[in-house]
């Protein structure tokens, strides 16, 4: 499948940078749904819409096989924002979504909503549910790599620490719903039992 041209300066990036303890070691991004695993259904989603799409891993030797440009954290700590930062660096483009690598049920219609809110006065654009930001299925501009080197530096590394110092544009709930009514989007596979509960699932 040819990559996609929904909008050229904005890439995506598969996170898959956690140590999968809780779900005993098992690597989420190879756990089958539907008969795919997670991470060929996400770039089933992604190749339509995005002209590159990287993934981002501590063990790039895991990957060898997957048809990705894959990179390494550039950060010794491991935390979702060190791979954020991994992912902007080595973005080609202005832009990139962020997304694990284990949300099976991503839906196109969410993703080109998040990329309709892209202009030049806005650093990120945050979906926020039930007062809650969901920073792992955002859209950031390199321009967010000052603060987040700034934030890492002083060894923080909780994700919304740093939207004080960006233009951030929210998506509240009401509009994701139009796109996404379960927001099936956000549903992680963290545990064997929200593995389950996903198997048991028919989107």
């Amino acid at each position: 499948m040819q990559p996609g041209q929904d909008n050229p300066n904005c890439c995506a990036v598969i996170l898959a940078g956690g140590l999968n303890t809780r779900m005993d070691g098992r690597n989420k991004a190879f756990l089958e749904v539907g008969g795919q695993t997670i991470l060929a259904r996400l770039i089933d989603t992604l190749q339509p819409i995005f002209p590159q799409i990287l993934l981002v891993t501590r063990s790039p030797e895991q990957y060898e096989n997957v048809p990705l440009r894959v990179v390494r954290d550039l950060y010794s700590v491991r935390s979702s924002l060190t791979g954020i930062h991994a992912g902007l660096t080595h973005a080609d483009t202005e832009y990139a979504l962020m997304v694990p690598c284990d949300a099976p049920f991503l839906r196109p219609q969410l993703i080109r909503l998040l990329l309709g809110e892209i202009d030049a006065d806005t650093d990120a654009v945050v979906p926020r549910i039930k007062g809650y930001y969901e920073p792992l299925c955002a859209i950031y501009a390199k321009r967010c790599l000052a603060p987040i080197t700034s934030q890492l530096d002083r060894g923080l590394y909780k994700i919304t620490r740093f939207f004080d110092l960006i233009r951030l544009k929210v998506v509240p709930e009401e509009r994701i719903q139009k796109v996404d009514p379960d927001m099936i989007s956000f549903l992680n596979v963290n545990t064997p039992e929200a593995l389950k509960t996903i198997l048991d699932m028919d989107p």
